[in-house]
Formats: C-alpha cells, structure tokens, sequence
C-alpha cells in the first residue's frame, strides 16, 4: 500500500535557533514520504536567508500575519498532503523513526485523527497534574471538557478535517483546544498511539498560565455548548488558575 504523504507544518518569527532544531529532527528521518512548510512571520534577514538555503521538500512563505493560528492556516491551504502535523519551532521530533513508525501501519489511517505523547522540557511545569510530571499522555473522551486532551505537537489531523474547518483567530492562544473540543463534539474519530511523537518547550504562551488563557477557556467551551454552562466552566477555570498560582 502506498504510503501517505505527511505535511509537516511550522509557524516561526524570530527564531532561527529553534527552527533549525525542528529542521533537523525532519531531515534525519527514516520516513521521507513528506513536505515541509515554513510560515514564517517575516522575520530577521538570517531567518529568511537560512529559510532560502532549504532544499525541497522543505518550502516556505515570509509574510506579516496576524499570529500563530494564522500562520497554521495558512499552512493549511498550502499543504498538500493527507495528514496534517504543526510543530513549533524548537520542538522537535522524538526520535528518527517516529513518522515511520506511524505511517507503517495502514490500520492507522482508518480514523481522522492520530495523537501520540510528548515530552515537556522547560522551566516552567507543564499541567496542574504534577510538578515532576513531564509527559503528556493524550485523551478523547468526556474529559475533553475539562482539558484538553490533544497536544498539536503530538496529533496528525487528516485533511478532509480541514476542507470545511480552520483555526479560529478569535482565540490567541487557545485556537488549538477549540478546534480539538470542535472534532470532539463532532464524534471525529481519534487514535490514541503508544509511543512519544515529540519534546516540546513548556515555556510557551500557553504554559504561562495567565488569567487571559483562562479567560479563553471560558470563552470557546461556551461557544460550542450552551450559556447556561458558563458559570460551570468559569468556575473551573477559577479552581484551575488558582492550583497553577499556588504551584508557582
């Protein structure tokens, strides 16, 4: 059987240092059935003259958008691939046989979606859970109300998901888990794998816990649900910016 053809999406600005990271944990892999898009937010002149110097299947644009989630979408429309995948920069693949040992199995394409585990690294803790805690093992269930129970950095997306579906850059910071609790309540169907896909910085925005993310989290949770349960994800909100505080 032949084997798909995977577009590695990564949204950058000014960081050429982390995006050379991400560059090479692509290059070294075993699986080459891939395309590779940079959106780049127009950076520095090295960025942009390192982003020349790539070979295809390494491609990429270098244009203002309106962040990162615009950045994704546009990397959407220029993918061409039957699954989609947004590593940050600076994140990098786990291992040199993580796409293959995904995209080997047939079975695995049998559903719309396909999530594996990372690995934080950073100085910042990652989730509420536990402070020595540094793997995040993904989840599609009930829960998903709760948290959210998909890192992009671990989650293959398959194309048709995006045909009628985009980011949606009414949330900076959490455009991620709405869409993902989008797919959910959608009943799209997600394959949960058993092995790391990537390590990631638990540094970024979304890691920082401000009162703004959870201020998101109010506002996509109620906008795929009904008002009448705001008070009850506000009230989760409160309980959960308030054990990240104490955690500090």
């Amino acid at each position: 059987m032949k084997r798909p053809l995977v577009s590695i999406i990564i949204p950058v600005f000014n960081n050429l240092e982390g995006l050379k990271k991400s560059i090479e944990s692509i290059q070294v892999q075993s699986f080459s059935d891939y395309e590779v898009w940079v959106i780049d937010g127009d950076s520095n002149s090295e960025t942009r003259l390192y982003l020349k110097k790539l070979k295809f299947p390494f491609q990429f644009i270098s244009e203002n958008d309106n962040g990162i989630y615009d950045a994704m979408n546009k990397g959407v429309c220029l993918a061409k691939g039957e699954w989609l995948y947004f590593l940050g920069s600076g994140d990098v693949l786990f291992n040199n046989n993580v796409l293959e040992s995904i995209f080997k199995n047939s079975m695995n394409r049998n559903c719309q979606l396909l999530s594996g585990r990372i690995l934080y690294e950073g100085e910042n803790q990652p989730f509420i859970y536990s402070t020595s805690k540094k793997e995040k093992i993904p989840s599609w269930s009930f829960l998903m109300w709760l948290r959210n129970g998909l890192h992009h950095q671990g989650t293959f997306y398959s194309r048709e998901l995006f045909k009628q579906y985009k980011y949606s850059l009414n949330y900076q910071i959490l455009s991620d888990y709405w869409l993902n609790l989008m797919f959910f309540k959608k009943g799209f169907s997600c394959k949960i794998l058993p092995y790391v896909v990537s390590v990631c910085d638990s540094n970024g925005i979304s890691k920082q816990r401000r009162w703004k993310m959870y201020k998101e989290e109010i506002a996509l949770k109620t906008s795929l649900s009904k008002k009448v349960f705001r008070p009850l994800f506000y009230t989760l909100a409160i309980i959960k910016y308030a054990i990240a505080k104490v955690n500090q």
